[in-house]
């Protein structure tokens, strides 16, 4: 399963990543919708990072993943917050929550993560049912430009603890990207090697607009890479937005 091994090290793996920014954009992005928010729900949420960013702004927050070690790690994080988010593991198809919510952010293409069409079809529909009337729905997504280009492709992430080489396949046929994972973490005076095998589903702007409008949101609109423009043709993240009638 993805992100059993790489959970201990993907903060360590990922401290480029913009988290800040993306949510000043989510920001921009609700004042468009006039929308604000009282709580929300951080899907597939990984280690919590952007869960706790929404917490000390205030918000009651609900962060969602199906990884049991990233939930532990995102846990731990937020243990010493005065407004800690909760976590629960649920599938984003399964997704049931006490209470609905003003808002829903899925970020770091959790989407791409769902490879069956009809699963991510319920998602959408799971999450409209989780959201109060007026609420929002905001996530990206890795464009198929950036998949496919993927292919091919080999990187190296590293630091003084952990070496991590993947590889990247694209499937045509499948729609469906494949990296290789191994992972190397530094145990005492010793290496740890460890394998995964993550997969990344090629969906197009267009079928999710509609699967979207399926599911009962309102006022879809695509942004390109953190940006308030559409996205361009071959734009890597594309960012989507929908509102609950």
């Amino acid at each position: 399963m993805a992100y059993e091994a790489l959970a201990a090290s993907y903060d360590r793996l990922t401290n480029d990543v913009p988290y800040e920014a993306v949510l000043a954009f989510y920001h921009e992005i609700l004042d468009r919708y006039g929308c604000k928010p009282g709580s929300a729900v951080d899907l597939a949420c990984g280690t919590g990072t952007m869960a706790l960013l929404l917490a000390r702004e205030g918000l009651s927050v609900l962060g969602v993943d199906q990884s049991e070690e990233m939930l532990t790690l995102a846990a731990d994080k937020a243990a010493e917050l005065e407004n800690p988010p909760y976590f629960i593991r649920q599938k984003m198809e399964k997704l049931r929550l006490p209470m609905p919510v003003d808002l829903v952010v899925c970020c770091l293409d959790g989407v791409n993560y769902v490879t069956r069409p009809a699963a991510l079809r319920e998602s959408f529909s799971r999450v409209c049912k989780a959201l109060n009337p007026g609420g929002l729905f905001i996530f990206d997504i890795n464009s198929e430009a950036k998949l496919r280009g993927l292919d091919g492709q080999i990187f190296l992430d590293e630091d003084d603890a952990v070496f991590c080489l993947w590889r990247a396949e694209f499937d045509e046929n499948t729609r469906l990207c494949t990296y290789g994972m191994d992972i190397f973490q530094k145990e005492g005076a010793l290496w740890q090697r460890s394998r995964e095998e993550h997969l990344e589903y090629a969906y197009r702007v267009e079928e999710l607009i509609q699967w979207l409008s399926e599911a009962g949101f309102v006022n879809v609109k695509t942004y390109a890479d953190r940006k308030l423009e559409a996205p361009a043709p071959e734009e890597q993240r594309i960012f989507i937005a929908a509102q609950k009638e």
